[in-house]
């Protein structure tokens, strides 16, 4: 079966001329994805983290429609006996992938004894929720988890709430992200 492979082109004759061909942007197509990253301080020199079969990650979940932040991060580690002591945000990061844009709340519990933790459970059944010394915890996240927990352990000493946007500090969290 024959096929024509060469391209159209307007005649001298053709009244409009072929349109040229529109591009969409990538970006924003899909909604955002909300999530909720948990610091948890175990006194002055560790913290909580979920070991999934030998990966050392911070707890994390998602925030659902209807869901503040708060509320997501208490599905994230349950068996607080009142619920996690949450203690404020500390960080908002907002990372522009190909399709969407991908924001993490990040909250601090206050610091909690090891018994405390050793109470706690992670949504995900295959991790265990372990102390690690600080440094050890940094040393083993990927480029942005450690951006992420820097900044929000730098935010949490001065008191100060740390906006990162595509892997740059700013000084101020955007108006629109403020609600979310």
């Amino acid at each position: 079966m024959p096929t024509i492979t060469a391209p159209v082109t307007p005649t001298a004759h053709s009244a409009d001329p072929v349109p040229a061909q529109k591009t969409a942007s990538y970006q924003n197509w899909r909604p955002p994805v909300i999530g909720v990253s948990l610091l948890v301080p175990v006194g002055s020199d560790s913290l909580a983290v979920a070991d999934l079969r030998g990966v050392i990650l911070m707890p994390t979940g998602t925030v659902h429609a209807g869901q503040t932040p708060e509320q997501a991060v208490q599905d994230v580690l349950r068996g607080a006996p009142d619920g996690l002591p949450l203690l404020r945000r500390v960080a908002l990061s907002c990372v522009q992938m190909r399709r969407r844009k991908v924001i993490t709340h990040v909250l601090a519990t206050e610091s909690m004894p090891r018994e405390g933790v050793g109470r706690l459970s992670y949504r995900d059944p295959r991790a265990d929720v372990r102390v690690l010394p600080t440094m050890r915890v940094v040393d083993s996240l990927t480029a942005g988890g450690r951006q992420r927990v820097l900044v929000a352990l730098q935010a949490l000493a001065t008191g100060e709430t740390a906006y990162i946007e595509g892997g740059v500090v700013r000084r101020s969290i955007p108006a629109d992200l403020v609600q979310g």
